[in-house]
């Protein structure tokens, strides 16, 4: 039996090894047609292998989540060093800075081009989006798509004065003029490095310009239109294409071979679970949620002890919301107004005030929750829909829920060793040092200091193991010589 053991597991690996890849297969309709030397004009592509197109996307708002997708994928794809080109989908609103900086840089740092489009048709790179499809080696789009608006979201208001105001009051702050410069000079620096138009990119962020599709190709924003990643993968492979203004040269393998773009297998990649995670920690509400759990399992754990299950959710939960909220635009001013709100619920359940302690913890628990995240994008904002039932859920959990457990853990103890403390003993018979006595119908070895009579009651006043120790004194500290007859 062993010995047919033995032979499956070394006779598996050669199994697997003979089962047919997608790399070999001959059957796929792709590979066939590469094969084709009908279709392939130039015999140097014709001998290239086939390789494959990695596909990621953005879809949605740029966060921590998005950055670490692609930042990872970026990577990964440029230490296997196979693929011929990366092809980035765009579909977003905006984001986070910090996110589009650190996707842009790992963008310029990329070995392996970056082709970005936006799409599908209806889809918009605004904002964040429109960075990141300037750093990419080839900008295109699909028809019916946007970009443009990427003026940072704090000079995003209108600035212009009203007849009420004088202009003094509608003037931006040095810090709003920094931010914007800033941006300005980023965007130029990539245009400026794609040779793409970077008037235009300035226009885009001072004054919140957009574009359509057909007006960014001929503007020169973008290099091309294309409806589908595989529209695109067909235009790219074509020899009288100009991107950033030159003539298009071939795209190579690592070996160096100019490879048949038409012909490539689009690889799409999504998201692995460990993205997927962060995505969902990473959600303002949710991390919001979390922190509070963590600190209501910790409290509970605190108030009444038990097996641990409310301390160590509350500790899981409490790690994990603020390894979620260092990810995010934290304000640190808006946690410490939080945490200074709970600290005022637990005095108002420990120490009640009339309500002077839990209506200071209610207000600086709910601008805490406004001000926590630091941001004008609703995209990471915590929902006022959210933010107002959990401070009245709090303050009815402090004041009621947490004050009750306060006051019973002052009641006398009814089980255990301990309930027996005080407790009235029948002496047996008379001893001055070690006797006997009857408590709760049992009978139990005890020790005196005082004399003690048959038929007397004492009381325990203390318990060593199997032993207790009875005095004459009662706990309010009167005596008894009342003898049973």
């Amino acid at each position: 039996m062993y010995r047919i053991l033995i032979g499956i597991l070394f006779m598996y690996p050669l199994l697997l090894g003979a089962l047919p890849t997608e790399t070999d297969a001959p059957s796929t309709p792709e590979t066939t047609t590469a094969a084709s030397p009908a279709v392939v004009s130039n015999p140097a592509v014709a001998a290239s292998p086939i390789v494959s197109i990695p596909v990621l996307s953005i879809n949605g708002a740029i966060g921590p989540a998005v950055s670490d997708y692609l930042t990872r994928e970026i990577s990964q794809i440029n230490l296997e060093r196979q693929a011929p080109l990366i092809l980035l989908t765009i579909d977003t609103p905006g984001g986070l800075s910090s996110s589009l900086r650190d996707i842009n840089q790992r963008i310029l740092s990329s070995d392996i081009p970056l082709a970005c489009l936006v799409y599908p048709q209806g889809a918009r790179a605004a904002s964040a989006g429109t960075y990141i499809l300037y750093a990419c080696h080839v900008a295109a789009m699909a028809t019916a798509t946007t970009l443009g608006a990427a003026t940072p979201v704090m000079m995003a208001s209108p600035i212009s004065p009203s007849k009420e105001d004088s202009p003094d009051k509608t003037k931006p702050s040095a810090m709003e003029n920094k931010v914007l410069n800033d941006s300005i000079a980023y965007i130029r620096s990539l245009a400026q490095l794609r040779k793409r138009n970077a008037e235009w990119a300035e226009l885009a962020v001072s004054e919140a310009a957009t574009l359509t599709a057909e007006e960014a190709l001929q503007m020169q924003v973008i290099d091309l239109m294309a409806d589908s990643p595989e529209q695109l993968r067909q235009r790219l492979n074509d020899p009288k294409l100009r991107i950033n203004q030159q003539q298009q040269a071939a795209f190579v393998n690592q070996q160096g071979q100019a490879v048949d773009l038409s012909q490539a297998i689009l690889d799409y990649r999504q998201p692995d679970w460990r993205s997927q995670f962060i995505a969902t920690i990473t959600d303002p509400n949710m991390a919001y949620i979390l922190m509070l759990v963590g600190i209501y399992g910790l409290l509970l754990e605190f108030y009444s002890p038990g097996i641990g299950v409310a301390g160590s959710i509350g500790a899981i939960s409490l790690f994990i919301g603020l390894y979620a909220l260092q990810m995010l635009p934290l304000n640190y001013a808006g946690l410490g107004l939080l945490f200074l709100g709970i600290a005022f619920l637990v005095v108002e359940a420990m120490i009640p005030s009339f309500g002077v302690f839990g209506l200071s913890g209610l207000v600086a628990f709910v601008i805490g929750s406004i001000f926590l995240i630091d941001t004008e994008q609703s995209q990471f904002r915590v929902s006022w829909q959210l933010i107002l039932p959990v401070a009245i859920s709090s303050g009815l959990f402090f004041v009621f829920l947490l004050g009750y457990l306060w006051q019973i853990r002052k009641n006398k103890v009814v089980s255990g060793p301990e309930s027996m403390l005080g407790a009235p003993v029948t002496v047996l018979d008379a001893f001055s040092d070690q006797g006997y006595v009857a408590l709760n119908g049992e009978r139990w070895a005890a020790n005196t200091e005082q004399p003690l009579k048959q038929g007397q009651t004492a009381y325990v006043a203390a318990i060593d193991g199997l032993t207790l120790k009875v005095s004459h004194l009662n706990p309010s500290g009167g005596s008894h010589a009342r003898t049973d007859p």
